[in-house]
C-alpha cells in the first residue's frame, strides 16, 4: 500500500470517526431534552390533576351551602369528566395536545360560569371552606400556566436543537419528530363578559 492510498485511508477513517461521535452527541442530547419533555408534560398533568381533584370538593361545598342551580354543577361535573378521559403515554401530539386543551379550556370555562354564579349567592361565598377552595383552585390555575409555559420552554429547547445541522439529520434517521406547544384558547385576547 502506497503512502498517499493509506493517507487517504487514514483521513476517510479520520473523517467517518468524528462524524459518528456528531451524531453520538446528536442523539444523546436529543435524548435529553426529550426526557426533559417528558418530565414537563407530566408536571402540566400533575397540575391538571390537582385541579381536577378540587373540582369534587367544591362542587359539595357549593352543593351543600345552597340550593344551586344545577345546570351549571352538572357542566362542571361533566366537563371534569370529560377531562378525566384524556389519556397520553408522554408528551402528546400537535392533534392530541390539541384535543387535550380543548377538554381543558371547556373545564376552565365550566369553573369560570360556576364562579360567576357563585356571586349571586353571598351566604357561599362567606363560607370558609369555599374560599379556601377557591383560593386553591386560583393556586393551582397558577400553577397550570407556569408549567405550559415549562412545557412550551421544553418544546422550544428541544425543536431548535432538533433542527439545527447536523443534528436534524440524527433526528430524521432516528424519528425524533418536531414537538407541539400549547397555544392561547381562541377568544383568550377578549375580556370574558359577565351579565346578571
Amino acid at each position: 500500500m502506497s503512502k498517499t492510498m493509506f493517507g487517504c485511508a487514514a483521513v476517510a477513517v479520520g473523517v467517518l470517526l468524528i462524524g459518528g461521535l456528531m451524531a453520538f452527541g446528536s442523539y444523546n442530547s436529543l435524548v435529553g431534552l426529550d426526557e426533559g419533555m417528558n418530565s414537563a408534560w407530566s408536571q402540566v398533568e400533575n397540575t391538571y390533576q390537582r385541579r381536577a381533584d378540587l373540582i369534587p370538593n367544591l362542587v359539595a361545598t357549593v352543593k351543600g351551602a345552597s340550593d344551586f342551580e344545577r345546570e351549571t354543577l352538572e357542566s362542571v361535573v361533566n366537563a371534569r369528566a370529560k377531562v378525566g378521559q384524556m389519556n397520553f403515554n408522554g408528551p402528546p401530539t400537535a392533534e392530541q395536545l390539541q384535543q387535550f386543551q380543548s377538554a381543558q379550556d371547556g373545564l376552565s370555562s365550566a369553573l369560570s360560569r360556576l364562579l360567576v354564579v357563585v356571586e349571586r349567592y353571598p351566604d357561599l361565598k362567606a363560607t370558609q371552606n369555599f374560599r379556601d377552595l377557591q383560593v386553591q383552585l386560583e393556586g393551582t390555575e397558577n400553577r397550570i400556566s407556569v408549567e405550559r409555559r415549562r412545557f412550551n420552554q421544553a418544546a422550544q429547547a428541544y425543536n431548535a436543537k432538533r433542527r439545527r445541522f447536523p443534528t436534524v439529520i440524527v433526528a430524521n434517521f432516528m424519528g425524533f419528530g418536531e414537538r407541539a406547544y400549547f397555544t392561547s384558547s381562541p377568544g383568550a385576547d377578549e375580556a370574558p363578559k359577565v351579565s346578571f
